[in-house]
């Protein structure tokens, strides 16, 4: 271990912790931005004795950002529980109300956990291509741009509209029903390839079924919450055959990304309150395609 490392280290954790709730795709920039950086040893699949150990550490990570959320809608899983409890004692759910609210985010995690199990060894070959994420990132930003246009040929079709009538035209999230909630569970699914954001997924998901862009983020932050642990923990035991980044290190980088998430929680939940996609669209655009051209050219993969 050496300086270096730790800068490394301090690096990744903020890179993960903002990026996660960022709509720009937490595990391209951890891709992305160290290859170009020249770190192949954090990138490289075969960098610790012909084993990966890339993904450990980054899944790691991973687990200080979802410590975050868990701690930050601390309230929200509180009555995920109590929706849990009551429902099994008296095997009612009344819809529209935040204990359907509940359901809905557990429906939602579904689509995501099986289709990740049933691909893993899949996905995890994307890992080692750069050059690839690079190229999902600039689809990520066409998708991001797709559904804040639809969002706005809604908003045009109900302009004419009083105000207090244009806004029953967009829902907020306990009014989803069980397959509107499948649907925006299976657009998270997008994020297991590198490059593609949960969160700007989840929230296209979430707009084209009408939801406001301030419940679409808190929807997309509470369906990644329980995701992004199941990741992480299932990789931890693979902390210790990897020989990379000391323990403490990557405990360290588990913290930095912990805090940087939570603040970019607060920041974003903020932020959609009035504020749209088309910003991350453009900045996915601009950073993928130069990161293709430089893959392609001065550095290639």
């Amino acid at each position: 271990m050496n300086l270096f490392q730790v800068w490394q280290t301090i690096f990744l954790g903020l890179l993960q912790g903002v990026s996660e709730l960022f709509p720009v795709s937490s595990l391209g920039q951890t891709v992305i931005i160290p290859s170009l950086l020249g770190w192949n040893k954090v990138v490289s699949n075969t960098a610790c004795d012909g084993q990966s150990c890339f993904l450990p550490i980054i899944t790691a990570l991973h687990l200080g950002t979802s410590i975050a959320l868990f701690i930050y809608f601390w309230s929200d899983w509180i009555k995920v529980i109590r929706t849990l409890l009551f429902t099994v004692k008296t095997r009612k759910i009344e819809r529209g109300t935040e204990g359907w609210t509940s359901w809905l985010i557990i429906v939602g995690t579904i689509p995501t956990g099986l289709i990740g199990l049933a691909l893993e060894s899949k996905l995890k070959e994307l890992f080692s291509s750069p050059l690839l994420t690079a190229a999902f990132l600039v689809v990520n930003g066409s998708v991001l741009l797709l559904g804040e246009a639809l969002r706005r040929r809604a908003e045009a079709k109900f302009s004419m509209l009083p105000p207090s009538e244009r806004e029953k035209h967009f829902r907020p999230l306990h009014s989803l029903n069980i397959k509107e909630a499948l649907f925006v569970g299976v657009t998270q699914s997008l994020s297991l390839i590198p490059g593609f954001s949960r969160s700007g997924a989840t929230m296209v998901g979430g707009l084209s079924v009408r939801m406001t862009h301030e419940d679409a983020a808190r929807f997309s932050f509470l369906l990644g919450a329980p995701i992004i642990l199941a990741a992480s923990l299932k990789e931890v035991p693979e902390l210790f055959h990897q020989n990379l980044f000391p323990l403490w290190l990557v405990f360290l980088g588990m913290i930095i990304s912990g805090v940087a998430a939570f603040l970019s929680t607060k920041f974003m939940m903020k932020y959609f309150e009035t504020g749209r996609l088309t910003p991350f669209a453009y900045a996915c655009w601009t950073e993928g395609i130069l990161a293709v051209i430089l893959f392609m050219t001065i550095r290639p993969v």
